[in-house]
C-alpha cells in the first residue's frame, strides 16, 4: 500500500473509534414549534403517557404526541401585576420581570407548579389540566421562595417522592442555597447554611430500597472550594444524601433541619493525572429492575470541555454507610451517621449524634468514577444534557444506552458496556439549530423527548428501521433495542413479550461481529455494475461514494486491486479525486468499505479519458449532483 494511503487509513481508524457510527437527519413531523423562544424551560413527563408538560415564559404547554401529529394546549401563567411593577422599578433586565415556570411536579395526584413571578416566587396547583389556582397557606406551610428561583437563570432541582416534594435551590446573590422538603404532610426540613458553600445543583434522584426506611435521595451539586490553589479550579463536585424518613431533630438541636444529611466529594478525572473535571452540570441516576444502579454525571472544566463520568450506586451507598467523618475521630457515635432506620430520640447518645451531624456534614471517602476515568467520548462535542435507559436484550441481560444532548442541537446515542462506550448514532433533529436545553426519557412507552429554545421533538428509542435492510447492517448497529428477525428478514425492535427461549432475534452487542449472520462470503465477491464516466484528460475528477458507516474504512481500488487510492470523506460521501502521487488513468474504480473484517463494494465507475471536449455521462452528472446536494446540506 502507498505510504500516503496507509497514513490516511490509520488516521481514519483512530478518528472512527470516537465518532458516531451512523449519522441521521430526522425530519419526521412529531415535533412542536414554539411561537417565541423558550430559553428557560422546565419539563415534566409521566412514564407511560404521551403528554409532555413544558414550563416556559408565562405559559405552560401541554403537548400531546400522537401517531397523527402533535396537539397542544396552553395554560397562561402571567406574573402578578404588583410583582411585575416592583421588579421593573429595581431590575436592570426587563426579561426577568415576567413569570418563568421553574417547577412542574406531580405530588400524589396533585400537580404543583411554581414560577419566578417577576422576582417574587409563587406556586399554584394545576387543576384538571386546565387552570392554575393559587396555593393557599395550609398544613404544608409551603414557601414558594424555597422552591422556585427568583430569576430564570438560577438553577434548581425538584423531585417528588413518597407524597412529598423535595427542592434544591442553587445559591445566587444573597440566597445561600438549600436542600428542603417543601411540600408534604411530613415535617418540612432544610439544610443548615454552613453545610453548603455556594451550591449549584445538577440533579436529584430517589434511590429505592427493599425496606422503605432505608430509601434515600441523592442530590448532585458543585460548590466553592475555599482551599483551592491559584492553579486549581474553585469548584468541587459533591453528592449529598438525605434519608426520606428523616423527621428532624430535637427542640434544641436541628429542630427544623435534616438529621441525616451527609455529603461526599465526587471525582471525575483521568487516573492519577491532574486532569480533573470539578464542575458537575447535570446528573442522571439509572436504576435497573435488578436494583443495580449507576449515576452518570456531566462535568466541565475551566476550559469548557465536557465529559461524562459513571458511578456505581452500590459503591456510593457503601461510602455513606461507612460514615467516617472528616476531622472527627470519636468512635462513640461514628457508626450512627449512616443509618436511615428508626432511632431512639430520647437517648443522650442521639443528642450527641445530632451535635456531630450539625458540625461534621462531610464524609472522608471520595466517590471515584468507574474505571477511574471519564467515558471515552469525543471531547470536541460540548454536552448540555444526559439521560439513560436500561434495555433487556435477547440474551436476557441488561445493557445501558446513554443519550447525550449537545450545544449544536445534536443527540448522541451511546452504548455503555463493561468494556467500552460505542457511539451508535448521531441525530440531527431540529430545523433551528440550538443547544439541547432539556430531555426526558420514557422507558415504558419507548420515547425520548428533546427540547431546544424553539422546538420540542419526540424520538423513538427503538429506531431499528434506520439501520438498513440486511442482517449485517442491523447487527453492526449494536443497538440493544434492535435485533435481526431470522423469519421476517428485518431489523426489528425487541417486543415486550419476547420469548427468550424460542425467539428468533439476533444481536451482537459486546463487539462488532456480523459473523452471527452466517456466510458473509457474498459481501467480498459482490460487485456493482460500473457506470461509465467519460472525462476530458485535463478536467477535474470527483467520483462520489456513499458513506453509510463512519466506523468503516473506505478506499478506492482500480483494476482488480492492482492500485489503491485514498477516499476523502466530505459530508456523507467519500470522494475519489486527482492525486499527484497516484494520477488517475483509464480503468474501473471501485469504492470499498471495510468494517468488522468484512469488505463490501458500494459503487463502481469506468473512467474513460479523451482529448475532446468534456463529455460527462448522465450517470456521473447524477452522481455529482447528489454529491453537491449532500455537501451543501451538511454545510447548511
Amino acid at each position: 500500500m502507498h505510504p500516503t494511503v496507509l497514513w490516511a487509513t490509520l488516521i481514519c481508524i483512530v478518528l472512527a473509534e470516537k465518532s458516531p457510527r451512523l449519522k441521521f437527519t430526522v425530519q419526521e413531523p412529531a415535533r412542536f414549534h414554539f411561537t417565541k423562544p423558550e430559553n428557560y424551560m422546565t419539563i415534566y413527563h409521566q412514564q407511560g403517557t404521551n403528554v409532555l408538560y413544558v414550563g416556559g415564559q408565562a405559559v405552560i404547554y401541554m403537548i400531546n404526541f400522537t401517531q397523527k401529529g402533535v396537539q397542544e394546549k396552553q395554560i397562561t401563567a402571567v406574573a402578578d401585576e404588583n410583582s411585575r411593577q416592583s421588579c421593573l422599578a429595581k431590575s436592570v433586565s426587563k426579561i426577568e420581570c415576567d413569570n418563568f415556570i421553574t417547577v412542574i411536579e406531580k405530588v400524589n395526584d396533585t400537580f404543583v407548579v411554581c414560577g419566578t413571578n417577576a422576582g417574587t416566587p409563587k406556586c399554584w396547583l394545576l387543576v384538571n389540566n386546565s387552570a392554575l389556582i393559587n396555593m393557599s397557606d395550609n398544613a404544608q406551610r409551603i414557601s414558594p421562595s424555597d422552591i422556585s428561583p427568583t430569576i430564570p437563570s438560577q438553577r434548581s432541582v425538584s423531585v417528588s417522592a413518597g407524597g412529598s416534594l423535595y427542592s434544591a435551590l442553587s445559591a445566587m446573590g444573597k440566597q445561600p442555597g438549600s436542600i428542603r422538603r417543601t411540600y408534604s404532610t411530613n415535617k418540612l426540613l432544610k439544610t443548615e447554611n454552613k453545610w453548603l458553600l455556594n451550591p449549584q445543583f445538577a440533579g436529584a434522584a430517589v434511590i429505592p430500597a427493599t425496606n422503605k426506611f432505608n430509601e434515600v435521595i441523592y442530590i448532585f451539586f458543585s460548590e466553592i472550594n475555599k482551599t483551592a490553589d491559584m492553579d486549581e479550579e474553585p469548584y468541587r463536585a459533591r453528592i449529598g444524601r438525605i434519608c426520606m424518613n428523616d423527621d428532624g431533630g430535637t427542640r434544641t438541636v436541628l429542630p427544623d433541619s435534616w438529621t441525616t444529611f451527609l455529603k461526599a466529594r465526587v471525582m471525575c478525572g483521568t487516573g492519577s493525572t491532574p486532569q480533573h473535571y470539578n464542575n458537575i452540570k447535570r446528573a442522571f441516576v439509572l436504576i435497573s429492575p435488578q436494583r443495580i444502579g449507576v449515576t452518570y454525571g456531566l462535568f466541565s472544566n475551566a476550559w469548557g470541555t465536557t465529559v461524562v463520568c459513571a458511578y456505581s450506586i452500590s459503591e456510593i451507598d457503601e461510602a455513606f454507610a461507612k460514615t467516617e467523618l472528616q476531622r472527627y475521630n470519636d468512635p462513640f457515635t461514628r457508626n450512627l451517621h449512616g443509618m436511615c432506620g428508626r432511632r431512639n430520640h430520647t437517648t443522650a447518645q442521639y443528642v450527641k449524634m445530632l451535635e456531630v451531624i450539625r458540625d461534621y456534614p462531610e464524609i472522608e471517602d471520595i466517590i471515584l468514577s468507574v474505571e477511574d476515568a471519564p467515558l471515552d467520548l469525543p471531547t470536541e462535542d460540548h454536552f448540555t444534557h444526559i439521560v439513560a435507559d436500561s434495555v433487556l436484550t435477547v440474551n436476557e441481560e441488561h445493557y445501558i444506552v446513554i443519550y447525550l444532548g449537545t450545544e449544536q442541537g445534536k443527540i448522541l446515542k451511546v452504548l455503555h458496556t463493561h468494556e467500552e462506550v460505542f457511539i451508535i448514532s448521531q441525530y440531527s433533529l431540529f430545523h433551528n439549530e440550538g443547544p439541547i436545553i432539556n430531555m426526558a426519557i420514557d422507558s415504558q412507552k419507548g420515547h425520548l423527548y428533546i427540547g431546544t429554545a424553539m422546538e420540542v421533538q419526540r424520538l423513538p428509542l427503538a429506531d431499528c428501521s434506520r439501520y438498513g435492510d440486511t442482517c449485517r447492517e442491523c447487527i453492526l448497529s449494536r443497538d440493544p433495542y434492535c435485533g435481526w428477525d431470522l423469519t421476517k428478514k428485518r431489523c426489528l425492535a425487541i417486543p415486550a413479550n419476547y420469548n427468550f427461549t424460542t425467539g428468533g432475534l439476533l444481536q451482537s452487542l459486546d463487539k462488532s461481529n456480523a459473523s452471527v449472520c452466517g456466510d458473509t462470503a457474498a459481501l467480498k465477491i459482490r460487485s456493482t455494475i460500473p457506470k461509465e464516466v467519460r472525462m476530458h484528460k485535463d478536467g477535474p475528477v470527483l467520483l462520489p461514494c456513499p458513506v453509510r458507516s463512519f466506523h468503516a474504512t473506505y478506499s478506492w481500488e482500480k483494476d482488480n486491486c492492482i492500485k489503491r487510492y485514498p477516499c476523502t470523506i466530505s459530508g456523507s460521501s467519500c470522494v475519489l479525486g486527482s492525486n499527484p502521487d497516484l494520477p488517475l488513468k483509464d480503468g474501473v474504480f471501485r469504492c470499498m468499505a471495510t468494517e468488522s473484517g468484512l469488505k463490501q463494494e458500494l459503487v463502481s465507475y469506468k473512467l474513460v479519458f479523451n482529448a475532446g471536449p468534456s463529455a460527462t455521462s448522465s450517470a456521473i452528472k447524477l452522481a455529482l449532483s447528489l454529491l453537491l446536494t449532500i455537501i451543501g446540506f451538511c454545510l447548511h
